[in-house]
């Protein structure tokens, strides 16, 4: 698995570290489900996001959500 740019960023909080981390690989492409897992349980962040082309003509991205044990069908904050 080579190496991919992700972010750390503070999200559910206007002040800065009042948040909850969370991990937004910039590019999944290639990426298994397993990697990807692999690549969230190494953060052990609540969430690691990866992003990745749409399968919707209608979208402008996918996205996956894990965390550290499985993968989310869905964020419903």
């Amino acid at each position: 698995m080579r190496t991919r740019p992700y972010s750390e960023v503070d999200v559910f909080s206007p002040t800065p570290y009042r948040g909850n981390p969370l991990a937004v690989v910039h590019d999944a492409t290639g990426l298994t489900a397993q990697e990807m897992q692999r690549f969230a349980t190494w953060t052990n962040l609540s969430e690691t996001t990866f992003l990745l082309p749409p399968t919707d003509p209608e979208a402008d991205y996918r996205v996956r959500i894990f965390t550290a044990r499985q993968e989310l069908p869905f964020a419903g904050h």
